[in-house]
């Protein structure tokens, strides 16, 4: 059985292609990690160390200052669209693909830059980990912080999810929590000798629909929260009456909000229901203000959005590290069945970063196949 190799020799877009063509579903990235780990390896500038399915890969250079760069290695399920597809338009080329996007474009730079500076100005840990799309029990950096925090300690630390080739600073926090309504069973041609508990969960509906979401400004950077149910689950048969219904509530938090103010402000809104809080994780103030932050804005360009999704920035401000989202492709096509990653915007996160480092740029001919 043949194992799939990656060429670090590629240019950056086709080793895209070629990391995409590599099938990781969350909790299936073994291939994906043994194909990181052998083209890493052999590298004499770096040290690299595997947990599970994440690889880290350091210089150790005695620089004045160590930065983190990672991306995660995982996608969400198949929908149809492996293997990649490349597209010439007249805007540019596009590299269509489940991963493309998200955020297999930053994993590529990771890879070129990890393979080619055996001389930054700064001291870099490279990380590509597994598990970020599900539960966070299994998300890789959370292990490698019980497991190696020594391997995550940095001055500065850049997350390549998709941020349009952009800054996005901070992050949402987010929680999930099941809203439930209770009834009483009893045959649907009597209905009236019960109480229908999914007629009941119309009111958390209600109080859903008409939630206005709160937009704080934070380091001149406007969040924007929401609450929304993403599921809803009740019934018992055909002819009866459901005594049970259960409605799953998603909010996304602005960062000047704890994950106990966020959990409290949402048991105040469904006052009167039974709430269940079944997973949470905070977010990340901006931290613009530190100097490695703002030295890196500086570097490519200064501008700087607020990140409205939770990204694992928030598991780098926890541990003190500032930390930003820096990447390839638009955020709005992650998960989506035609989700792609404009060419350009690969090779301009790429000769940012280079420059960033101290190393030139290396060209990019889109005409290539």
């Amino acid at each position: 059985m043949s194992h799939p190799r990656l060429d670090l020799d590629a240019d950056v877009v086709t080793l895209t292609a070629q990391l995409v063509d590599i099938a990781s579903v969350s909790l299936d990235e073994k291939a994906i990690a043994d194909a990181v780990e052998a083209a890493l390896s052999p590298l004499p500038h770096l040290t690299v160390t595997r947990r599970g399915h994440t690889v880290v890969a350091r210089t150790d250079l005695g620089r004045a200052e160590r930065v983190v760069i990672a991306g995660h290695l995982d996608t969400v399920p198949l929908n149809d669209n492996l293997p990649h597809r490349r597209e010439q338009t007249p805007d540019g080329e596009l590299l269509h693909g489940l991963g493309t996007c998200d955020m297999k474009g930053g994993d590529a730079v990771i890879l070129k830059l990890a393979a080619e500076l055996a001389e930054p100005n700064r001291d870099v840990t490279f990380i590509l980990y597994e598990a970020e799309e599900i539960e966070a029990e299994h998300n890789g950096l959370r292990k490698l912080s019980l497991s190696d925090p020594d391997l995550l300690a940095a001055d500065f630390a850049i997350l390549m999810e998709p941020s349009n080739a952009a800054v996005e600073a901070g992050c949402q926090g987010t929680l999930r929590l099941e809203v439930r309504t209770h009834g009483e069973r009893a045959h649907s041609a009597r209905s009236w000798r019960g109480v229908n508990a999914i007629h009941a969960a119309g009111d958390v509906l209600a109080r859903l629909a008409a939630y206005e979401a709160r937009r704080p400004v934070i380091d001149g950077l406007e969040y924007h929260e929401g609450l929304n149910a993403v599921f809803i689950a009740g019934g018992v048969a055909g002819n009866v009456v459901p005594d049970a219904c259960v409605v799953t509530v998603n909010h996304r938090f602005a960062p000047d909000r704890t994950e106990a103010e966020a959990e409290a402000f949402v048991r105040e809104f469904f006052a009167g229901y039974d709430v269940e809080l079944v997973d949470s994780a905070p977010g990340a103030l901006p931290g613009l203000g530190v100097p490695a932050a703002a030295a890196f804005v500086e570097a490519v360009g200064g501008r700087v959005a607020p990140k409205f999704g939770w990204t694992d920035v928030a598991r780098f401000s926890a541990l003190g590290i500032p930390a930003v989202n820096f990447g390839p492709g638009d955020p709005m096509y992650a998960h989506k069945q035609d989700e792609f990653v404009p060419a350009a915007d690969i090779v301009r996160c790429e000769q940012q970063l280079r420059s960033w480092l101290g190393a030139p740029a290396t060209p990019y001919d889109e005409e290539r196949p």
